[in-house]
């Protein structure tokens, strides 16, 4: 695969992962269709092994979060969102892997305490998205920021 190519890959990646935080867009059918076009440009090991671990691991991460608690739709807000995309990106980037989802908490929590200004009340409002569907978007966000890892992952050592 070609550099160009590999560059659109990457981004049909990044706008899978932006859309798992907009309602309305397909962002985990994004990341996993990057990945297929991927694998099937490469045709190596490492790339349907990448495919085929992706592939079910967003099925597992569907399955988890159509049990979670919460209503479909909106539970963060487009605001929230930012934050708690920009949280979960530093902290998996910091922390690999593990860091995302308390990387998107501590984002959550400090765009709350900006709004809100006390301690008690930002926690309070990040409780309460959590409660209306925002683990809901945390485990989608974490499964495809996995997938997306894998991926540069076996661009680099693959």
């Amino acid at each position: 695969m070609g550099a160009w190519e590999l560059l659109l890959v990457g981004v049909v990646m990044v706008l899978g992962l932006v859309g798992v935080l907009v309602p309305g867009l397909p962002g985990t059918w994004l990341v996993w269709a990057a990945t297929l076009w991927w694998a099937l440009q490469d045709q190596s090991s490492t790339a349907w092994g990448v495919l085929v671990g992706a592939s079910l691991l967003l099925l597992l991460a569907q399955l988890v979060r159509w049990q979670l608690p919460g209503r479909s739709g909106d539970p963060m807000g487009a605001r929230l969102a930012q934050w708690a995309g920009g949280g979960a990106l530093a902290g998996f980037v910091v922390v690999p892997v593990v860091g995302a989802v308390p990387g998107a908490l501590v984002g959550l929590y400090v765009a709350e305490r900006v709004r809100l200004g006390r301690r008690d009340d930002a926690a309070a409002s990040v409780r309460d998205v959590l409660r209306r569907g925002g683990w809901r978007v945390l485990v989608e966000l974490f499964a495809c920021l996995l997938v997306a890892g894998a991926w540069v992952g076996a661009l680099v050592w693959g």
